[in-house]
């Protein structure tokens, strides 16, 4: 038995973002039709620990890599140390024999799909002219939906806000020039400037306190919002989350993990009917998801393992085409 290692750099030298937006598309549709086996993640968090695991299984019919594992440790404090918060590994396995096939950088992978899936419910959710993006957050997943969502809708400005204007500068001269001609990339001096008249916004923070609030958001925006995925954590107020129609990947996961939804919840602001769909749900059936031009719509994104699977399979496969990655026996 052989088996394909692939590290971060093969992961991105194989896995682009709009082929990775395709393989999403693909799974949340295959999820909806009920093609996907996938248990709520189990997660583990030791009392004394810095961080937590979460184990994410799920297996899609069908595919020849049909069952995939992620194991990730999620650290918050690891930026700290120029280090992805998300260290792990993704695990392929036959469909047919159980056999391991590959082991892929779970952060690589994490990285570009996040990203990939914010893309595809952009597409479906935004106005279809909206053209200014606000990032909120200057780390790994900011520069990943900077390029997912550029590479997949035409945009004219992308203006970035971070905890201090010094990072927000340095992500946009870093970043300048590698998202495509005629493209404005700002750094904006906060987060109520960067969001004006912005039609699409992406929250990636780290933060446990909401850094959006209602009032400074345009008529029509459409919202990722990525960072919280814990109950007691939230990038988004109350009245933020109370006033858009709300989009999940999984109503179960936001149900139990999104502080966004949790904590709006608790106020008494929302009930369970405020989450109005899953966007896999939209995809397979051509629903749309907004019902007007000014609607604010958010879509709350907790990540789910067939998605790990699906882009963890794309890159299996073009890795083995292109030669990329180690091989070993495992027998």
């Amino acid at each position: 038995m052989r088996l394909l290692v692939l590290s971060s750099g093969a992961v991105r030298s194989v896995l682009g973002y709009r082929e990775c937006a395709d393989a999403m598309r693909e799974a949340l549709i295959a999820r909806a039709r009920g093609e996907v086996f996938q248990p709520l993640r189990t997660v583990l968090r030791p009392p004394a620990a810095p961080g937590l695991m979460g184990l994410m299984p799920a297996y899609q019919q069908g595919l020849a890599a049909g069952y995939g594992l992620k194991a990730i440790c999620i650290t918050p404090g690891n930026p700290a140390a120029g280090l992805d918060t998300h260290q792990g590994i993704v695990l392929l396995s036959s469909s047919a024999t159980g056999e391991p096939l590959a082991v892929l950088n779970a952060s690589a992978v994490t990285e570009i799909r996040t990203a990939a899936v914010s893309a595809v419910a952009t597409g479906l959710l935004a106005n279809s002219d909206a053209d200014v993006l606000a990032i909120i957050g200057t780390g790994v997943q900011a520069r990943a939906h900077l390029h997912a969502i550029a590479s997949t809708r035409p945009l004219a400005e992308v203006r970035v806000a971070g905890s201090t204007h010094d990072k927000a500068a340095k992500f946009a001269a870093e970043l300048a020039g590698s998202v495509g001609d005629g493209i404005r990339l700002v750094a904006a001096a906060s987060v109520p400037e960067a969001v004006e008249g912005a039609g699409i916004v992406v929250t990636a923070t780290n933060s446990a306190e909401p850094v959006i609030r209602r009032d400074w958001l345009s008529p029509g925006a459409h919202i990722n919002a990525v960072g919280a995925c814990l109950p007691h954590t939230r990038e988004l107020d109350t009245a933020t989350v109370a006033d858009a129609a709300l989009f999940a990947d999984s109503r179960e996961s936001v149900i139990a993990e999104a502080g966004d939804y949790v904590l709006a919840a608790a106020d008494g602001a929302i009930g369970l009917d405020h989450i109005q769909a899953e966007i896999g749900d939209l995809l397979a059936s051509g629903q749309p998801g907004r019902t007007g031009e000014r609607e604010i719509t958010i879509f709350e994104s907790l990540g789910l393992a067939i998605e790990d699977l699906a882009a963890a399979n794309v890159a299996y496969q073009a890795a083995t085409q292109a030669g990329a990655g180690t091989w070993v026996d495992f027998d």
